[in-house]
């Protein structure tokens, strides 16, 4: 297996793939469940055959562990397979629609078609989910795709694009490894739809991209999603819960708790709790965490340097070590770090870190929490914990966040009958199940009339006192 991303491939190479993937959205539009379902199985099966070779490929990329790779990067591609499978005949049929009493004698479907080509740029951080999660919805959906995945993971991106040769025509889906250059290369070209996970601001360039050619986007971005605690919370389960939800992959997840807000009085029992579980998790036997086998690495060293100035520049204006704060640069490994005293000028409460470093900020209500979470930009994902229904009502409604989870985090991911995606900021459009599906489709409605006279023929001109009449009753009555 390859250790390196191929080389940047000919322009014309390119284009010759995507005129040959233009015919074949043409011809994908009559494509039946059925033939949808057998590329969903063949992806399926390859999958479950291979599974060592992905355990593998993680391993080299990032020292991702197996029972990490099994339960985020393989158990959600599968899980979507099978949900797509069980429902793709439904999704796919044409829903009618109701008749409103001025349309009288008509009658309305939507018919779900495929937009037609697709391009999915992929990110690093989960990069077999992220990257065949998309692609199960534009099968299903019936779309002609090219991949492009992350250069950051070459392993797992040589992994995948083997995967594909095997199993598609390149008519049918390619996949192109390469740095920005290439994906430069391909938002040149007029998609239907493209999907992208990164950052925001790399999205706003996947978005000004799309608009030279009207194509369609989903937007999966990031930002900083906030972990609120009340006082009625259970802090041993909270506890419990964040720190898996911020530390697994070490902490490198866009719906990771990107921050906690608890109240001033319950700040030094969390603190407690979180170290035992960070013990129990990643160090039951007192080795220390390096010899972690459940614990993974950061990406590189340019994410590891940032990561490592953003702790420095917080112990520089005041914050106080809580817990961690080693790493050794040469084994990329960075320990989990908690931090208090955080002040507004801080790097690491003011962008998104995407890193095991998890910042604690004191509140002393409610209110004053709310207000911090609504300065920042619409987070990907809110989590909220505490035992008031009222307090958590009033979260949801005075907070903007992609999705939100009570008294857990990170799971609503892995729920396929939810919407998963962020707002403004962190997101734009849907994904995951029948949002997926969707997001990949256009919903067309089609009107049939009935030949010869019919009500609209009322409305014709000459527009005579009756016409008039009817069209004030249009107005005033429906």
């Amino acid at each position: 297996m390859q250790s390196q991303v191929n080389t940047l491939p000919e322009l014309t190479e390119i284009q010759e793939l995507f005129s040959n993937q233009l015919q074949t959205a043409i011809q994908w539009r009559q494509s039946t469940a059925e033939e949808r379902s057998a590329r969903l199985k063949n992806l399926r099966t390859w999958i479950k055959d291979h599974q060592l070779e992905i355990r593998k490929c993680l391993w080299l990329d990032f020292k991702k562990p197996e029972a990490e790779v099994d339960l985020s990067e393989i158990f959600p591609v599968t899980s979507e397979i099978n949900h797509a499978l069980k429902n793709l005949g439904s999704w796919m049929k044409p829903k009618s629609v109701s008749t409103p009493l001025p349309m009288l004698g008509t009658n309305a479907k939507i018919y779900f078609e495929p937009k037609g080509t697709a391009l999915i740029l992929a990110p690093w951080n989960f990069p077999f989910n992220l990257t065949i999660g998309p692609l199960v919805s534009a099968l299903a959906a019936g779309c002609p795709t090219i991949i492009k995945p992350s250069e950051m993971s070459p392993h797992t991106s040589n992994l995948i694009s083997g995967m594909i040769k095997e199993l598609f025509d390149p008519k049918e889906v390619a996949v192109f490894t390469g740095e920005v250059e290439l994906a430069t290369s391909l938002l040149k070209l007029p998609f239907d739809h493209i999907f992208f996970t990164g950052s925001p601001q790399v999205g706003k360039v996947v978005m000004k991209a799309a608009a030279e050619h009207l194509t369609s986007v989903t937007l999966e971005l990031g930002g900083k999603s906030p972990a609120l605690i009340d006082d009625t919370a259970d802090l041993n389960d909270a506890a419990g819960k964040i720190i898996w939800g911020k530390f697994v992959n070490c902490g490198q997840t866009c719906i990771a708790p990107d921050y906690i807000l608890v109240p001033e009085t319950h700040k030094e029992r969390l603190v407690m709790e979180m170290k035992v579980f960070l013990q129990k998790f990643y160090d039951p036997f007192y080795k220390g965490i390096s010899h972690s086998g459940d614990y993974a690495r950061i990406i590189n060293k340019r994410h590891f340097t940032r990561i490592k100035n953003l702790l420095t520049d917080a112990i520089e204006k005041g914050a106080t070590l809580e817990f961690g704060g080693n790493f050794e640069e040469s084994d990329l490994f960075f320990e989990p770090t908690i931090l208090s005293g955080i002040t507004s000028e801080m790097g690491v409460i003011q962008e998104e870190i995407f890193g095991p470093i998890l910042p604690i900020v004191t509140y002393k209500s409610l209110e004053e929490a709310i207000d911090l979470i609504n300065s920042k930009p619409k987070p990907l994902a809110l989590y909220y914990f505490g035992k008031n229904p009222a307090t958590s009502k009033k979260v949801q409604k005075e907070t903007s966040s992609g999705n939100a989870v009570i008294n857990d985090c990170v799971l609503h991911f892995l729920h396929n009958e939810l919407p998963f995606g962020g707002v403004n900021n962190s997101g734009i459009g849907k994904s995951h199940g029948h949002y997926g599906f969707l997001a990949f489709s256009n919903e067309k409605g089609v009107l049939k009339q009935r030949v010869g006279y019919n009500n609209v023929t009322l409305l014709r001109p000459p527009y005579g006192i009756k016409a008039k009449q009817l069209i004030a009753s249009l107005i005033k009555w429906f």
